[in-house]
């Protein structure tokens, strides 16, 4: 391949990016008269052990993140990269999380939603309105919109679920070393065939939540 058809392709490539983030701008366009679109989205319903995490983000109108997607849609280490970037070039951000004890008190949709305020009321800026992906945040005295599959529709909940996700993951590769013998580091607290394996054998940890875990404990 000659230098011209690489600089071409490459040209053909970053066109068909931006395209594609235009079409993830499209909640962001439609709510273009507000100064302040804050996006907010959380990791870590499903697993058996760790907190469930929060992201509230606030980026700049014409703010342009090449290859922002949802985070499960990322390599770990394209995610690395994104947060560094998300949170320099963001207006505001901030995240919350509710602890595996309060999960098991309140039910983990109410620790969600918990979660998900207290990232709302930790920034610095108060948004104009919110997207959220999948759900209603109850006691939030802001306007919000509620995305199905959000983190693939908006860039502003992406950049959220980009944030928290690479924070949760950090917090479990500690517990790790703090627990090790449960896969934490790899597993990330979602319950596979070898966490569900050392649960059995080792027993469980004070990051274990015992309403998800209750059939695994001897």
């Amino acid at each position: 391949m000659t230098k011209e058809e690489k600089e071409e392709k490459a040209r053909a490539k970053l066109e068909k990016e931006r395209e594609r983030l235009y079409l993830m701008k499209e909640y962001e366009r439609k709510h273009a008269d507000c100064r302040y679109i804050c996006g907010v989205d959380e990791v870590g319903r499903g697993p058996f052990a760790g907190p469930v995490m929060a992201g509230a983000v606030i980026l700049p109108a014409d703010c342009e993140i090449l290859y922002l997607n949802d985070s499960k849609k990322l390599s770990p280490k394209k995610r690395e990269a994104l947060y560094d970037e998300i949170i320099s070039k963001a207006l505001a951000w901030s995240l919350g999380e509710a602890s595996p004890s309060r999960i098991d008190e309140i039910n983990i949709l109410q620790a969600t939603l918990e979660a998900m305020r207290e990232a709302i009321n930790k920034l610095e800026i108060k948004p104009d309105i919110i997207l959220v992906d999948a759900v209603h945040i109850p006691d939030i005295d802001i306007p919000q919109e509620s995305i199905i599959k959000g983190d693939a529709k908006s860039i502003s909940i992406a950049a959220a679920s980009v944030v928290a996700k690479v924070t949760r993951d950090r917090v479990m590769a500690e517990y790790a070393k703090e627990y090790p013998g449960y896969g934490f580091e790899r597993n990330m607290g979602y319950g596979t065939a070898e966490h569900r394996k050392a649960i059995g054998e080792l027993g469980a940890t004070p990051i274990h939540r015992r309403s998800f875990i209750h059939g695994y404990i001897k």
